[in-house]
């Protein structure tokens, strides 16, 4: 589900106000911090006493998230600016928040088009926000070309 961008900063903010706890993590953008980031958002997540196949879900979608980061917000060339990932949960849902620095996306819905990559050569198989977008309930980005990006993923986590 898609919403106007207005409609998701200020919803993440407004929703923070019922947050029963909040995470924030920045990580130096290196390959081996993902690994990190996925774990730290799953412990956090178990709050929420989650099943197994949501803990996956999570973890997959940030693992993602985290990654495009990485290669192509900062075009794995780690530097001193983080990435932040920001995550609070309600009484039934987890909402992430993973921010970059990086060179940003100029087409955003061509970024988000199953199998597209900027980075054939380094055999990315371009599946990152099609499995965000398949594994959360909710995704939004925002980006512009040299002004980072933000990703906002949310999800149910139990029963209805």
């Amino acid at each position: 589900m898609v919403k106007q961008k207005e409609a998701w900063s200020n919803g993440w903010q407004m929703n923070q106000e019922e947050a029963v706890n909040r995470m924030e993590l920045k990580i130096m953008p290196l390959s081996e911090n993902e690994a990190f980031a996925r774990v730290a958002v799953a412990a956090f997540m178990t709050q929420l006493d989650p099943t197994l196949e949501e803990v996956e879900d999570v973890k997959t979608a940030v693992s993602e998230a985290v990654t495009n980061s990485i290669i192509h917000g900062y075009e794995n060339k780690g530097g001193n600016k983080p990435v932040v990932i920001e995550a609070y949960l309600t009484k039934r849902r987890i909402h992430i928040r993973i921010e970059d620095e990086g060179v940003g996306i100029e087409n955003i819905g061509r970024a988000m088009e199953p199998l597209f990559t900027t980075k054939p050569e380094l055999e990315r198989s371009g599946m990152g926000f099609a499995f965000m977008e398949a594994f959360m309930d909710e995704l939004h980005v925002e980006s512009g070309r040299g002004r980072g990006t933000v990703v906002y993923m949310s999800k149910q986590i139990g029963g209805q």
